[in-house]
């Protein structure tokens, strides 16, 4: 499709996935940069609330039958569906965030999560006095593994002889919305001897921040800057530049500049990495910021190599 024409036909819209637009994280760091475009541009936007799974492919559908261009779909769970709809609907552009659908009218954007999480991983253990840090994880999958492994890389690298305890949430979509086993898998680290714990499980690891601060312990928050939800307990956030990627989708295609195929942001590209801010800084000394940003700058320049739990689905720590 010509360029210009795909400007004209410019109606953005945003299909957020289970969790709603709301869940402090993945969605809504999309919202965010929907919102942000609508700031600087004035246009309005579409958006559904996938409450189902059911709803995904008529989601889409329904948005690409009513002239909606381009459509952006949130999460690794929207795959199968834009893969059906964007071929019925091959003058239509998608964009998918955490997944890659190879199809010519599809933008497949992906993050390398393990580079960040590496980075926290760090922080957890040099801000640790046991030597002892958690992980919870929203639903079972590779993408959060590779959250996972990268932060036990981090942590284990900073301490050879530290622990890092991790659990899921579950094996169904419902783990992205399940605080109270947050809490409670959160509560176990804890009694382990755990005093700092990252979630990367969407809704649930509000449930997982509660339990930091009843316990008195520190959280670090994903996706989003979650600094602000307790000030003093979260150590940091493992921020993935989601707003980024749904606001660049919506300018490209505005400007008839949107192309297709895969984008992998990583540390280098600024895709993700760690918030600092009035919140937390009293939390993280110079000495740990120096430490931090010499290793970040050593995976930019290749000397330090993340390992990537996709690339085999294992993970060697």
């Amino acid at each position: 499709m010509s360029t210009t024409a795909m400007a004209a036909d410019f109606k953005p819209a945003v299909i957020f996935d289970m969790g709603g637009k709301f869940d402090k994280s993945f969605n809504e760091a999309a919202y965010n940069g929907a919102e942000a475009f609508k700031a600087e541009t004035g246009i309005e936007y579409r958006e559904f609330e996938i409450s189902n799974a059911s709803q995904r492919e008529q989601a889409l559908r329904n948005f690409a039958r009513r002239g909606m261009n381009p459509i952006v779909a949130m999460g690794f769970a929207q795959a199968a569906p834009v893969e059906k709809v964007a071929k019925e609907f091959p003058d239509v552009s998608f964009a998918i965030i955490d997944s890659v659908v190879d199809l010519p009218n599809v933008r497949s954007v992906v993050f390398k999560e393990q580079e960040g999480s590496y980075l926290v991983g760090m922080m957890a253990m040099l801000s640790s006095e046991t030597g002892k840090v958690g992980f919870v994880g929203g639903m079972d999958i590779p993408l959060i593994s590779k959250f996972s492994c990268g932060y036990k890389q981090g942590a284990l690298t900073t301490n050879k002889d530290g622990e890092v305890f991790a659990n899921m949430t579950g094996t169904t979509p419902a783990a992205w919305n399940d605080p109270v086993k947050g809490g409670e898998l959160a509560k176990s680290h804890f009694a382990r001897g755990a005093d700092v714990i990252f979630a990367a499980a969407g809704g649930t690891g509000l449930g997982v921040l509660q339990a930091a601060v009843d316990e008195d312990k520190k959280f670090i928050g994903v996706d989003s800057n979650q600094n602000h939800l307790a000030p003093g307990k979260v150590l940091t956030s493992m921020v993935k530049r989601v707003d980024v990627a749904v606001a660049n989708a919506f300018m490209d295609a505005k400007e008839g500049n949107f192309t297709t195929g895969i984008q992998s942001l990583g540390l280098a590209e600024d895709g993700v990495g760690y918030a600092m801010d009035e919140n937390n800084a009293p939390l993280v000394s110079e000495e740990m910021k120096a430490a931090v940003e010499a290793a970040r700058a050593d995976i930019i320049s290749g000397k330090i190599t993340v390992h990537d739990y996709m690339s085999d689905m294992a993970c060697p720590y």
